[in-house]
Order: structure tokens, then sequence, then C-alpha cells
């Protein structure tokens, strides 16, 4: 082996040359049988073991079908007062002689103005919105969870355990259309016994609902 600075002959194992004193740069050696680009990452999520966990994502699980139900519960709670702050709001603008007149048994008609239909017809599509925004921006955000998910160490990924896109939480979000529209909330209760604990939003999105272990 030879310098690269001054072309004198120096050992293999050197260091230094022993002529300059150029630092020696050492060959790049791989261990026996490996590939200099394997690696040992392991993939985001396996399937899960009889014991409901995940060797290959370590410290999660599938969620089952009651700890879901407490996480919507939460998320109701949280839905409700927001809800009736709107409430609140849309009365102040009605104004209190329209309640009054309503509450003495006045004529509906005279209740139901085109302005106090165009405040309901805010109030309703302000609320649809906020609770679209809120599942899907909170499932697609870093949090991976809505409030209520989080209070129970839940989080929504994709089939690979990854993150959602805002366009896939969107889609699972309006997917719970069709679920509720299943007999008997079957299409809710799937989250029960299928092998992955999804729902039937869950299948038509490609989603799992994860928790802690």
């Amino acid at each position: 082996m030879y310098c690269s600075k001054c072309g004198a002959a120096i050992s293999q194992n050197a260091t230094f040359c022993t002529a300059c004193g150029q630092p020696v740069n050492q060959p790049t050696t791989f261990a026996a049988n490996v590939p200099p680009y394997a690696t040992t990452a392991t993939p985001p999520l396996a399937r899960l073991d009889g014991y409901g966990a995940s060797p290959a994502f370590p410290g999660m699980a599938y969620a089952g079908f009651w700890l879901r139900v407490v996480a919507h519960f939460i998320d109701g709670i949280l839905a409700g007062i927001v809800f009736v702050l709107l409430l609140l709001i849309a009365f102040a603008m009605i104004g209190p002689g329209h309640l009054k007149a309503l509450a003495e048994g006045s004529n509906p008609d005279e209740f139901f103005t085109p302005e106090v239909i165009a405040i309901i017809v805010m109030l309703a599509g302000t609320s649809m919105v906020m609770m679209w925004l809120y599942y899907a921006w909170m499932e697609s955000s870093s949090y991976q969870g809505t409030l209520g998910k989080m209070a129970l160490g839940l989080i929504v990924t994709d089939l690979e355990g990854r993150r959602v896109s805002f366009g896939r939480a969107t889609g699972r979000y309006f997917a719970k259309i069709v679920t509720g529209f299943i007999p008997l909330g079957i299409g809710y209760a799937m989250a029960g016994f299928t092998e992955k604990k999804q729902a039937l939003h869950d299948i038509i999105a490609g989603c799992l609902v994860l928790r802690k272990v």
C-alpha cells in the first residue's frame, strides 16, 4: 500500500504515513455474507401474535370494540359542549323576542322566518364541518387520534402501521355513514370480532386502530 500524498510505501495496517504524516484511509470492510446495503430495520407492522401484541410494532395491539366505544363517548361529550356553545350563539342571533314568542305559543310560521331558518342551517352546517375537521385533522396529525382516543392510548394508522393522510382520515370519517346504515349497529360491532378489530369504516378506508400495551 502506498501513501496518497507522497507515494511512500506503508504497511497495510498503518494509520499515518511514516514519511510525511498523511492520515491513511483504511478500506471499509463488511461482515461476512452480509451485503453493505443490508438493514436491520423492522417492517412497520406485522401480523399480531396470539396475545394481541405486535412484535414488529412494539408496545401496540389492535384496539377492541369497548375501548373504541369509550373513546367515542369522550369525543361525544366534547362535541356536545361545542354544540351547546354554538346553540347559545344561535339563540343570541335569533334574539330573545323570537324565543319568548315561541314559548308563549305563537304561530310557528311566525317564528321560523327566513332569518331564523338561515341561522339554523348555518348552525347545522357549522357543526358538520367542525366534526369532520376535528376527526380528520386529529387522526391525520402527529397525535394520530382524537382527544378521546388519546385519553385511552389509541392511534389510527394505515394497514402498515403508518400515519394516515388527511384524505384517508376524511374517507374514514365519511365511511361511518355507510357503517351507520348497517342494521343493529353491526358495522360498528365488527370491531369486536374481525381479525384486525376493524369496524366497517376501517375496512373501507384501509385503516387500523391500535392501542398501547
